[in-house]
């Protein structure tokens, strides 16, 4: 006798159970409702077909109801829907567009309802602009409503999934896109330094993000509407998108008898069968098992709703298939970057109370030599035993097959041991040697062997200063592009001869650019006796951590769309004007024509290499000419503006192609060829630097004359005003012949006569400790005093004496080095005024 079975609802679950049934059981007699007329669609592409990435379409239409009853002998009925189950009787009540309403008799029955879009009872809330995304009729009239009445604006709510979809896809055709958050971040499943990468990504492109900000009701304008939020925002557009989030179709189950969680998601056992006999459940309507941690929890994804529908089909016809749970792997686009994640996030570790270690790199997706290399950033979460708990990447290429070869291992309960165990395809055009999976599991494993302690960002701000020192290894030209603050340099190359200036007592934190050579770092500084942590994830992964989304904030007060498309435009032309370069391929110089002198490919390479290959090859060029650089690491983006300002070259262009590579255009020294000279100039910033030194301590005269030298290689004019016991330093250190008073004798016999007569400010202990630092120095291979001083003088140092504090001291000029200057007071102000900086030491 043959089983009559009836799946409610299609598209994921329901489809995939239908086709499944059929093919186990061919004679049973199969229903499926569907409360629309499309039975199996591509509901995630359904962003992409608005965007016009998807031209046609019918290839959103998986299956018809025509093909999938030819096929599978499926009985279909579009534009039914069921209002209520009798599992006394068991009935379903059929509410039909053709048929009016009706029963229908089971012998089983498969649930497959799915979740609909959340729309709260906010004032207007009912406008024909508001849309929402679920199914094709819903793309139907997005799609009209941009093409058709051509649309230029729109307000996304929400960032999720479709939030964020839907904001790349409306900007890629033209629209000014403002999207709203309600919470810090967009994109919950990963956490915030990652998902800052994404909203980056967005607001490079185009897209205004508001974070933390709640909508409080819609208005209808003419041919507008008008969000209001809680912080006093009016933003108006032409169409709004709400994606807040997604709440399971169950209501007609209510007086089932149907056991439902506190949300509404049905509750099922490992085999998806409910409370009800011969009842089961699939997709995103369903209360499921967390796969990392255990507990109960809904997780509305494609890919998990097509197994349960096979999974629920096996066990209809007595297969006894179990569900093992959801490990909510996903994976997102956006523009350029993918982002994607599996197992659990350190907020849900977090607020499940479960321990973990965690750990970040930032490996290239395949070979460095290879051409279109691009760094891929990723973070592993593990237990104190290896076990993997989850992982999230993001990046330009080959995100996908890491996270999914690390979503294989966490499926089979595996370590990080097995990560560096993997033997994955390699070849220089997909991989390296050492794929990056392994290299995350080769990091994971030092923390766990105990070869390396490691901190993260947020660790920075409970730092105790009297019992640890932060330490930069990196090179001295990726310091002075931005570092952490109160971080000392000392690149991890000169640490072994440098150990003298780490105080043994201290925990020594370093860190580096990604991770690599901090490691490299902890393991000498560890070997040596010092205790020591390591910056996982490096100096990138600190900006990433302090990357705030949606910083420009719209001002408050009512915006038409064209005074918020004004005040959009004014926002960006400040930004140009204050600097000039190029996003997207829009030029920053009006009629600069792109042309190069010199190309420079640093594809490939990881910080600082990239910036030291730009400064290698601007050095060679003639001032005026013009030099291309392409690079793929993304923080050359940000560091090559930096540079070239800092250095005094002008950034003519800078922009970022949708597979990461960034290419700028910069020209040797400031001034543009053919630029007139009468042309108007912005007025110049003081560009010199003073300092009145007032001490006679030796260590604060090393102090005095590094900065000095350091200012005037940058290019600056600097002056040294020597004030009172700061003029001991000038002083020869032979006795000169000079007419004294006795005063004069007196104070002459006291000081110390010149800068190798000079004491330390603290532990001097009779002259030992100034000798002692003198030997440090020079064993570091560090200028003396001396030297620094000629040197300081060889570069146009301006050194002066002060006439007055002579006087009173009873020091003559004869009694300085050659080269000093007297002046007064006077002249020193004069010289302040001109300057940007003024110290005082």
């Amino acid at each position: 006798m043959s089983k009559k079975v009836l799946i409610i609802g299609g598209v994921a679950g329901g489809a995939s159970a239908a086709a499944r049934l059929r093919r186990l059981y061919e004679d049973a007699h199969i229903v499926m409702f569907e409360r629309d007329s499309y039975i199996s669609f591509a509901n995630c592409g359904l962003p992409y077909y608005i965007g016009d990435s998807i031209k046609d379409r019918s290839k959103l239409l998986v299956q018809t109801p025509e093909a999938m009853h030819r096929r599978f002998n499926i009985d279909v009925r579009t534009g039914s829907e069921v209002i209520g189950i009798d599992p006394s009787r068991k009935t379903v009540r059929v509410r039909s567009k053709d048929r009016g309403e009706y029963e229908e008799s089971y012998d089983a029955m498969i649930l497959s309802p799915g979740a609909k879009p959340i729309r709260p009872y906010l004032p207007g809330i009912e406008s024909s602009r508001i849309h929402t995304l679920r199914n094709i009729p819903d793309t139907d009239r997005i799609k009209r409503r941009v093409a058709d009445e051509q649309a230029a604006s729109a307000i996304v709510i929400g960032g999720g999934f479709i939030g964020v979809e839907m904001a790349e896809n409306l900007k890629e055709i033209g629209l000014d896109v403002i999207l709203i958050e309600g919470g810090p971040q967009i994109l919950s499943p990963f956490d915030p330094e990652m998902a800052g990468v994404l909203a980056k990504e967005l607001e490079d492109r185009g897209v205004k993000l508001l974070m933390s900000q709640t909508v409080t009701s819609f208005e209808e304008m003419g041919q507008q509407i008008v969000v209001r939020t809680s912080s006093g925002l009016s933003l108006a557009g032409d169409i709004v998108i709400l994606a807040i989030g997604v709440a399971p179709d169950t209501a007609f189950l209510k007086e089932s008898g149907i056991e439902l969680g506190p949300r509404g998601h049905i509750i099922v056992n490992d085999k998806l069968e409910t409370n009800l006999e011969g009842v089961y459940a699939v997709g995103d309507a369903i209360e499921i098992s967390d796969f990392v941690n255990g507990s109960k929890t809904a997780i509305p994804l494609a890919g998990p709703a097509n197994k349960q529908g096979r999974i629920a089909a096996d066990n209809v016809c007595g297969l006894g298939t179990v569900y093992k749970g959801t490990q909510g792997t996903s994976i997102i686009k956006v523009f350029g970057l993918t982002g994607a994640s599996t197992g659990n996030n350190e907020k849900t570790l977090q607020r499940l109370g479960i321990p973990y270690h965690v750990i970040y790199v930032h490996p290239n997706s395949h070979a460095s030599y290879y051409p279109g290399a691009a760094p891929i950033t990723m973070k592993l979460l593990f237990q104190a035993d290896g076990t993997l708990l989850g992982a999230q990447a993001v990046g330009y290429d080959g995100v996908d097959k890491r996270i999914d070869d690390i979503a294989t291992v966490i499926h089979f309960h595996g370590t990080v041991t097995d990560l560096t165990e993997l033997e994955l395809a390699y070849a220089p055009p997909y991989s390296s040697a050492k794929d990056p999976v392994n290299m995350a599991g080769y990091t994971a494993e030092n923390v766990l062997s105990g070869r390396t302690n490691v901190f993260v960002p947020k660790d920075l701000a409970a730092r105790d200063e009297q019992s640890t020192l932060l330490v930069d290894v990196r090179s001295e030209i990726e310091h002075a592009g931005g570092h952490i603050p109160g971080s000392l340099l000392i690149p991890v190359d000169e640490l072994r001869d440098r150990l003298g200036e780490l105080d043994p007592a201290k925990e020594i934190w370093v860190y580096c650019q990604v991770g690599l050579r901090g490691y490299t770092a902890s393991r000498i500084l560890q070997q040596k006796g010092y205790r020591v942590r390591n910056l996982t994830g490096g100096y990138k992964l600190y900006r990433m951590a302090n990357y705030e989304p949606g910083g420009a904030q719209l001002p408050p007060g009512r915006l038409d769309a064209a005074e918020a498309k004004a005040e959009v435009a004014a926002a960006a032309a400040a930004a140009k004007e204050s600097n000039p370069l190029q996003t997207a391929n829009e030029p920053a110089v009006a009629n600069e024509p792109l042309r190069s002198d010199a190309e420079l490919d640093a594809c490939g390479l990881c910080c600082p290499g990239p910036l030291i290959q730009v400064k290698q090859t601007m050095d060679r060029l003639q001032e005026g000419q013009v030099l291309r650089v392409t690079a793929s690491d993304p923080g050359f983006y940000e560091d090559v503006q930096a540079w070239a300002n800092m250095s005094k070259h002008r950034m003519l262009r800078v922009s970022k192609n949708d597979n990461g590579i960034i290419e700028a255009y910069m020209r040797k020294g400031g001034a543009m060829a053919g630029e007139a000279a009468n042309a108007e100039q912005p007025a110049a910033l003081p560009e010199g630097t003073t300092m009145v030194v007032f001490s006679g301590d030796l260590d604060k005269a090393i102090a005095s004359f590094i900065i000095a030298n350091g200012a005037a290689a940058s290019g600056k004019k600097v002056t040294l005003f020597f004030t009172f016991w700061g003029l001991n330093i000038l002083r020869k250190p032979e006795k000169v012949p000079v007419n004294k008073s006795f005063i004069g004798r007196m104070f002459g016999a006291m000081m110390p006569r010149g800068s190798r007569k000079l004491a330390l400010s603290r532990m001097n202990m009779m002259g030992m400790g100034a000798k002692m630092i003198r030997g440090v120095m020079q064993k570091g291979n560090v200028s003396s005093l001396e030297e620094l001083m000629d040197t300081a003088i060889s570069q146009g140092v301006e050194i002066v004496a002060c006439q007055m504090s002579m006087d009173l001291m009873g020091i003559a000029k004869e009694e300085l080095i050659d080269g000093v200057k007297i002046g007064g007071v006077g002249y020193y102000l004069g010289k302040a005024d001109q300057s940007g900086i003024n110290l005082f030491i």
